[in-house]
């Protein structure tokens, strides 16, 4: 196998294999960047400014100068990505790498090749004299093609064949309910009393609250957009943040044994019982009541969906995903996915497309965002008994299947582009923090520290908050 460094294994000015695996993760977000620019360009028919190809030669009315810009934009940038890709291409056929890898890439410049005649047929014969959304469709497949080649590039550069943990031994119940953690509780009433206020603070999961009221926020802003109303934010936030307390709350209740195990859990409230478990159960069930009361004053379907999401992460996550499979992340994303169905219903009374597309992205980042926690802290899972990834299916495998799921979440934005028709802000945002993603994730395969695993984690909550924050303003003021 030819090493990360070994140089003479592609042709120069590349050289080394880690070379190789930088210009194909610039030529995957050249491609995305591509998509972006073109979703750009048929939401606002801006090829209609061009009649001719490969020039643009403007008809004599155009639209306008930004449509003319934009379909320029579209061209320089299909010309410089095509430069990337027979650059990786031919670096691909030269190179020494794995039969797959190659085959993957001489596959993907072959579809780019076939895109840009569609392309050509868009601009001369209008969008009409082609299949709807071929273009883009052809995109797409582009795009996850040649980060199909990245994943299994980085896995033969950068893996090992066998790096799980085998049939982990959780750590032993402690003798005593505190024997993980040495609590003295202070002397002054004032102070227990503030610590014992702390404690519930923290098991409603306050980290949580900011990025889940987020997703909500953005899907009442997709809804109602300019019109959004003062009360329907306050109402629908409040009874967000009240499900994520109950949903957290019950969440530290069913896990406080397993917590006792797990250094980075060890000190929560009820794993050192500093609250009692039936205190607990009755501020989680107070909080539930308080959610749903206050979603009521909304509508039933956003009273509805909230209680879902606290009983899908109580029940169906905790106690049945988390300790029983290795899909555990995947499919517990619906838990983080529901709060834009929330908003969207709070708005709308009803579940509609734009709201399902933005679920969708929440639910596909999840385990791209997650799996870099999970790396970081593989032995305390194992500890615990978790069958995460990294435990299960080893290091190697995990870190492949983060750049999967960030090319999904990636060709999910450009959905969610598509129908909802968000502006030049959000295209920037998923552009610049989704390649700041990737990036850090192409690092991990070649920087396997847990440094560079929370480095990947933070660059995952930067793009979804910075993607969030875009989809709010757009819709709202843009």
């Amino acid at each position: 196998m030819v090493t990360a460094t070994e140089s003479g294994a592609f042709p120069r000015p590349i050289g080394t294999r880690r070379r190789f695996s930088a210009l194909l993760a610039a030529t995957a977000l050249g491609v995305y960047l591509l998509l972006i620019v073109g979703a750009t360009t048929s939401l606002t028919d801006a090829a209609a400014a061009c009649s001719t190809w490969p020039g643009c030669h403007a008809p004599t009315d155009p639209l306008s100068q930004t449509e003319l810009v934009i379909a320029w934009g579209h061209r320089i940038a299909a010309v410089l990505v095509g430069l990337l890709v027979a650059a990786t291409t031919v670096a691909a056929v030269l190179g020494e790498l794995p039969g797959r890898v190659r085959a993957t890439l001489l596959v993907a410049a072959a579809l780019y090749l076939v895109q840009v005649g569609v392309g050509a047929a868009v601009a001369t014969l209008g969008s009409a004299a082609i299949v709807p959304g071929l273009h883009l469709a052809l995109g797409v497949l582009v795009f996850s093609t040649i980060v199909l080649a990245l994943a299994w590039d980085l896995e033969a550069a950068t893996g090992t064949d066998d790096d799980t943990i085998e049939a982990p031994e959780p750590a032993p119940e402690p003798a005593e309910p505190t024997a993980g953690v040495e609590r003295t509780l202070p002397s002054s009433r004032l102070a227990r009393v503030r610590l014992t206020a702390f404690a519930y603070f923290k098991m409603m999961k306050p980290r949580l609250m900011w990025l889940l009221c987020l997703v909500a926020a953005a899907g009442m802003a997709l809804a109602a957009g300019p019109a959004l109303d003062a009360y329907t934010i306050v109402a629908t936030l409040g009874g967000g943040v009240l499900a994520i307390g109950a949903s957290g709350t019950f969440n530290h209740v069913l896990e406080r044994d397993v917590d006792r195990r797990m250094s980075r859990t060890s000190d929560r409230p009820l794993a050192t019982d500093l609250i009692p478990v039936r205190n607990a159960l009755a501020f989680g069930g107070l909080l539930t009541v308080a959610s749903i009361a206050v979603f009521l004053t909304i509508n039933a379907l956003a009273a509805a969906l909230g209680l879902a999401a606290i009983l899908f992460y109580s029940v169906v996550y905790t106690l049945l995903l988390k300790p029983n499979t290795v899909q555990n992340t995947v499919i517990g994303g619906a838990a983080g996915a529901l709060p834009a169905l929330i908003g969207w219903a709070a708005v709308t009374n009803e579940i509609g497309l734009p709201a399902l597309a933005l679920a969708g992205v929440i639910f596909l980042w999840t385990p791209a965002h997650f799996y870099n926690l999970a790396l970081a802290y593989r032995d305390d899972y194992a500890r615990g008994g978790f069958p995460m990834m990294p435990v299960v299916r080893g290091e190697t495998v995990t870190r492949k299947h983060i750049v999967y799921y960030i090319a999904a979440t990636l060709v999910s934005t450009v959905v969610l582009a598509w129908i909802t028709g968000l502006g030049a802000l959000y295209a920037a945002a998923v552009v610049i923090f989704g390649g700041i993603f990737l990036w850090t994730a192409v690092s991990l395969h070649f920087e396997q520290t847990e440094r560079a695993a929370f480095r990947s984690f933070h660059a995952s909550n930067a793009f979804l908050g910075a993607v969030l924050v875009a989809v709010v303003v757009d819709a709202l003021v843009l």
